[in-house]
């Protein structure tokens, strides 16, 4: 059997920086067509320590789904990607990055655009998400907005 076949996966430096994310939050999310703020929950974990985390969201019923994604990296680049799906059956790729307390999350697709940027407080307990999404790549309205607020 080949040595390295028994060794489970390794750490990779670039996956490090979101050990910050790992935990349980409160989610307050605003989004252009939903007249009141929605509620939800969120939580990060590891699911092979310091390789690939997993980040599930759960929104009260309505308008926002509830998904679940596994973040990973691949050597050959430093930004990380991001496999969406979510309760519509909705599947989308994200690239991501975290780095001096800025989180970022964009998709460029033709017809469908999305990027993210989150900033964090200064405790660490919280995180200011603004989204915005594109239709023709060049210009961009408000998306989905959310502060994360993590749980004690």
């Amino acid at each position: 059997m080949d040595e390295h076949a028994k060794r489970p996966p390794q750490p990779t430096s670039s996956m490090q920086q979101f050990e910050v994310l790992v935990g349980e939050w409160d989610m307050v999310g605003t989004h252009p067509a939903i007249p009141s703020a929605v509620q939800g929950h969120s939580s990060f974990e590891w699911l092979v320590e310091g390789c690939l985390l997993l980040w599930r969201f759960e929104w009260q019923p309505g308008d926002i789904p509830s998904a679940l994604s596994v973040i990973g990296h691949d050597d050959a680049v430093e930004t990380c990607s991001m496999l969406y799906a979510d309760e519509r059956g909705v599947a989308r790729i994200y690239q991501m990055s975290l780095e001096g307390g800025v989180w970022k999350m964009w998709r460029d697709s033709p017809g469908f655009s999305q990027r993210m940027t989150g900033t964090f407080g200064d405790d660490g307990a919280t995180i200011t998400c603004h989204g915005e999404l594109s239709h023709d790549g060049s210009t961009w309205e408000p998306d989905l907005s959310v502060r994360y607020t993590r749980k004690a």
